[in-house]
């Protein structure tokens, strides 16, 4: 399987005082190309430090982080932030859609930052609103959806442009029981599709069923990585 991410030895220290705080210690991990994979583990244990660092949105202090072939610590700022836009999606628990904007430019705006044109963007955002089931709702605004629709938009948004790996951090934190549900189902399908590697930040048990690799990070360290075979996935 041929690796999208690769981590070496890698620490994160933050500043404190006249001191530091470790938050990543010593992580050795790759994922490969359409993983399901999580990062679980209490609130603390640095699974959003390390899905911030894959993301390129944080660097690392000591060890080698590559990102689809690329040294994070030597990209610069605009090329982190032109492999962001064009091959990495994210999905965060707040949904952060733009309120006054509609359904379809909420989930358009990616491919319009990526200076596609009209109609390729208008035959993307349909093909993937149609995988989400919400091609019904391209005219609304995030003001009058139900929680777990303003979740498949944001799904929707983070996957138009087909990246290649997706993290998603505690994406079922604000959804009831079905939602999850629904949302997980729907993430399981997508990654069987397009093959896009999912990673996941969460300690949430209904997403932790559907994953199909689970490492645990405790105190900011690797505490066991293990395939999942009987899940939903």
């Amino acid at each position: 399987m041929q690796n999208v991410i690769e981590i070496r030895n890698m620490t994160k220290h933050y500043p404190v005082g006249t001191g530091k705080f470790t938050a990543l210690e010593d992580i050795n991990l790759q994922f490969g190309k359409g993983e399901f994979a999580g990062l679980v583990g209490p609130s603390g244990s640095g699974k959003t430090t390390l899905l911030n660092i894959v993301g390129t949105l944080d660097n690392q202090s000591e060890g080698e982080v590559a990102v689809l072939g690329n040294d994070i610590r030597i990209l610069s700022s605009r090329q982190a932030a032109d492999m962001r836009s064009e091959h990495i999606g994210f999905i965060f628990q707040t949904y952060n859609l733009l309120p006054h904007y509609t359904v379809f430019e909420n989930v358009e705006f990616p491919l319009i930052l990526l200076k596609y044109p009209a109609k390729k963007r208008s035959d993307l955002v349909m093909e993937v609103l149609e995988m989400v089931g919400l091609t019904d709702k391209v005219k609304s605004k995030p003001a009058k959806l139900s929680g777990g629709q303003c979740q498949r938009v944001a799904i929707a948004r983070a996957m138009v442009k087909k990246p290649a790996i997706l993290l998603a951090d505690e994406p079922t934190a604000n959804l009831d029981v079905d939602n999850s549900h629904n949302i997980l189902q729907l993430m399981v399908k997508m990654n069987k599709e397009m093959n896009t590697s999912f990673i996941f930040s969460t300690h949430d048990e209904k997403v932790i069923r559907y994953l199909r690799r689970k490492i645990n990070l405790l105190d900011g360290k690797v505490a066991s990585d293990t395939e999942q075979l009987n899940n939903d996935a």
